[in-house]
C-alpha cells in the first residue's frame, strides 16, 4: 500500500474514535435524562397515597420503582381474579340459560295442557277469563 492511503485509513479512523469519543457522553446524557424523566412520571402517578407513607424522607429512583413494580404486580393479580371471576360467571350464566330454556318449555307444556282440559269442564269455563 501506499502511504497516502495508509494514512488516510488512519486518518479516517481517528475521526470515527474521535467522533465516538464526543458523541458517547451525550448519548449517556440524553439516557439518563429520559430515565429521569420516567421514574418523575411514575412518582407523579403513584400519587399521594405513597407520598403520604414517607412524607419526610426524600424518595429515591429505586423506591419509586419498587413501588410501581408492587403496584404492577398487584395490579396484574387483580386482572387474573377478575378474569377468573369472569369466565367463571359466563360458565354459570350459560349454563343457566340452558336449563332457564329447558325449564321455560316444560311449565308451558303443563300449562296448556290443563287449561284446555280446564276449558272443557262448565266450571271452569266460567271462572277463568283471560282479560
Amino acid at each position: 500500500m501506499a502511504p497516502t492511503i495508509t494514512a488516510a485509513i488512519t486518518n479516517s479512523q481517528d475521526l470515527l474514535s474521535l467522533n465516538h469519543k464526543i458523541r458517547k457522553p451525550l448519548v449517556e446524557k440524553l439516557r439518563r435524562e429520559r430515565i429521569n424523566s420516567s421514574i418523575e412520571q411514575l412518582k407523579s402517578l403513584l400519587g399521594p397515597d405513597f407520598l403520604k407513607q414517607q412524607p419526610d424522607s426524600k424518595l429515591e429512583n429505586a423506591d419509586i420503582l419498587e413501588m410501581t413494580v408492587c403496584f404492577l404486580t398487584q395490579l396484574q393479580q387483580q386482572n387474573q381474579q377478575h378474569r377468573k371471576l369472569i369466565n367463571h360467571f359466563n360458565k354459570l350464566q350459560s349454563s343457566s340459560d340452558l336449563n332457564l330454556r329447558e325449564a321455560d318449555f316444560s311449565p308451558l307444556s303443563s300449562t296448556v295442557q290443563t287449561s284446555s282440559t280446564k276449558d272443557k269442564s262448565p266450571a271452569c269455563s266460567a271462572l277463568w277469563r283471560p282479560w
